[in-house]
């Protein structure tokens, strides 16, 4: 299945099948799954004996979309992923893992169909409700940086920002975007938040949670906001290189778990 189609958009997947449980990977905003794969949040690196379902979400990577904000909206993307589910591996449970909009994107997914998921590893959550506003804000005034000033410029105010410090080894990257889309991702994103705090606390679903420390983009507190929603939760802090690597272990212990 090289591409799928959604409502506006075409999708590139990739299925590395070895037989055993099925897992679904994504991505975060304006990354790819070679581009996470630099970032080292390519988890499903070495996941043996699973059906693992990588794909770059709409607007990004080898995907296509169009310029039009909604359709990057969270709640949309998780259309795509249960659509995607439903043609991969119907009628099964799957294990879903993915960073930043990835995790919001299958807690949209997982609060509307929860049978659908057999466990789920969030990655670095995003900015969430009460934080949420000012990071909006933030991807706005990014998207008008886009337009006026072109891709070079967003990509020098994003290097200007602090780094984790778990990602000290991690190399520089671009973003996998066109210029001609990204302030449309950006204004989607904007428009974003996870699910309501009750919906996310009624998942009867196991959840582990990978967090790092020093990245206002991605704050602990919305971490330790959903450990404290969710019923059936473990939360894992990175703070060093050494930590980080860790994470394709964990996910690897998760499908087992779960699987």
């Amino acid at each position: 299945m090289p591409t799928f189609t959604v409502p506006g958009a075409e999708l590139d997947v990739e299925l590395s099948d070895e037989g055993g449980h099925p897992v679904v990977q994504l991505h975060g905003l304006t990354s790819s799954r070679q581009r996470d794969r630099l970032l080292d949040l390519d988890l499903g690196r070495g996941l043996s004996g699973t059906r693992l379902l990588r794909y770059d979400a709409r607007g990004h990577g080898r995907s296509g979309g169009r310029a039009v904000p909604e359709d990057y909206r969270w709640s949309v993307l998780a259309e795509d992923l249960l659509r995607l589910l439903d043609a991969s591996f119907p009628g099964e449970q799957v294990h879903g893992v993915g960073p930043s909009m990835g995790t919001g994107t299958l807690l949209h997914a997982a609060v509307r169909e929860p049978e659908r998921f057999a466990g789920l590893t969030l990655v670095i959550p995003p900015t969430a409700w009460a934080t949420r506003t000012a990071k909006a804000d933030d991807y706005l005034r990014a998207a008008e940086i886009v337009e006026t000033a072109g891709m070079a410029a967003f990509v020098e105010a994003g290097r200007l920002a602090p780094s984790p410090p778990a990602t000290a080894h991690t190399p520089d990257t671009l973003p996998d975007v066109s210029e001609e889309l990204l302030p449309s991702l950006l204004r989607g994103a904007a428009q974003s938040d996870l699910p309501p705090a009750e919906r996310i606390a009624a998942l009867a679903v196991p959840v582990t949670i990978l967090s790092w420390t020093e990245d206002p983009a991605h704050p602990v507190s919305t971490a330790e906001a959903l450990a404290g929603l969710l019923p059936q939760t473990r939360l894992e802090v990175a703070r060093t290189p050494e930590d980080l690597a860790r994470w394709p272990e964990i996910l690897r212990a998760d499908v087992a778990a779960h699987g």
